[in-house]
């Protein structure tokens, strides 16, 4: 056995336990389906014919009352005189989810609404959203946050975490995104340059800027202190709780301490954004689902995929932008039916089961990349 793996397997069972797992009615089953699209770009939401499947998830959550919500997140718009496409790609997914029948019982938007957190990119993404008429809940994306530190976001949405009840549900919006460590104020930069290297991926400047922080940890632990353990948790992240990949800040700095905070409930499950991909991780009882993008799809990262993880199936290889769309969320029968509404052409998406990314080379398992790469990992505030 390799150092690599030794090291991981030690991590794991530490932060594990002995045989921890999600609840044990966790099932997973990839389906696949044709999806086809009768009209192409954005029409009225009368005209919208689809079959919106691609590899569904269905996760055992524990009994309650059924319900769904929709998921919107990383629009990245632009003003409309600067990008139109991803504003167009904004409005198709408002559209689609209007159309659902029955309706939604909320929309949750992820993060991510504009690209360089202009102020006329976040006023026209939430009068783009008022289309939506049903409640709505908002947590922030790095780019929504540091050109103004979050004044305009917070403005228009209020506080960037917040809890509430839903049907037999706790729901808890986290802030991953506001506490990055000021590497700004020596190098003395503007807001907009701040915001440049904030709005970069590979986060050579900005660093390990995504965390949960001490401060809301202890709130999170006060939340989910009344809150029977064996009863369905479900936590809202920009950034995944786990460490998929930090160079890119696919994670949270301080993920080892949101899992020992949510190890004692049997029902929990991470919807995230961030990653502009198709993701499915466990962590001890934690399982995590990461959504796509409305704007583009990111790559896999070059290691560490989570070897659950279902590849999004591309039409059109040379095409940056085929891979996009939203997600429906349909809670109820001891399930949680994460549904991707992927956007393509005629395709038949097919994924082998536990295939990951087809790539077995692209499934290096690296322990404690943070520790290698980040100086001042675990300096969260």
């Amino acid at each position: 056995m390799d150092e690599i793996r030794r090291e991981r397997e030690e991590m794991h069972k530490e932060l594990n336990g002995k045989g921890e797992r999600p609840d044990g009615s966790l099932q997973i089953t990839r389906r696949t389906f044709l999806h086809r699209s009768i009209v192409g770009g954005v029409g009225s939401a009368a005209t919208f014919g689809f079959f919106p499947m691609v590899n569904t998830l269905d996760l055992a959550l524990g009994q309650a009352a059924p319900f769904r919500f929709a998921w919107i997140s990383d629009n990245h718009l632009y003003p409309k005189e600067v990008n139109t496409r991803f504003v167009d790609q904004t409005v198709r997914a408002i559209k689609e989810v209007q159309a659902m029948n029955p309706p939604v019982d909320f929309l949750m938007h992820g993060g991510d609404l504009a690209q360089l957190c202009n102020p006329v990119e976040l006023d026209l993404g939430n009068e783009l959203l008022k289309e939506v008429k049903v409640k709505k809940y908002f947590i922030p994306g790095e780019h929504d946050w540091y050109l103004d530190m979050g004044a305009k976001w917070t403005k228009l949405f209020g506080p960037s975490n917040w809890t509430f009840d839903h049907k037999g549900v706790r729901f808890i919006g986290l802030d991953t995104v506001s506490r990055g460590p000021d590497y700004w104020t020596a190098k003395k930069m503007t807001p907009q340059e701040r915001m440049g290297h904030m709005a970069t991926l590979d986060g050579s400047v900005a660093g390990a800027w995504a965390g949960v922080g001490r401060d809301q940890l202890d709130w999170m632990q006060k939340v989910l202190s009344s809150w029977d353990k064996s009863k369905p948790v479900v936590v809202f992240s920009h950034n995944p709780l786990y460490e998929y990949y930090p160079p890119w800040n696919f994670w949270v700095r301080d993920w080892r301490e949101v899992n020992e905070v949510l190890r004692p409930y049997s029902n929990v499950t991470n919807i995230h954004g961030h990653v502009h991909q198709v993701l499915y991780n466990e962590i001890g009882k934690l399982r995590s689902i990461g959504m796509l993008a409305t704007s583009w799809p990111w790559p896999y990262a070059p290691e560490g995929v989570p070897a659950l993880t279902t590849c999004m199936t591309r039409t059109d290889p040379g095409d940056p932008f085929d891979g996009r769309g939203w997600g429906r969320i349909s809670v109820g029968g001891g399930k949680v039916d994460a549904e991707y509404m992927m956007w393509r052409k005629d395709v038949l998406g097919i994924a082998n089961v536990d295939s990951a990314c087809g790539d077995n080379g692209n499934q290096v398992l690296t322990p404690r990349m943070a520790d290698k790469e980040w100086p001042f990992y675990g300096g969260y505030k």
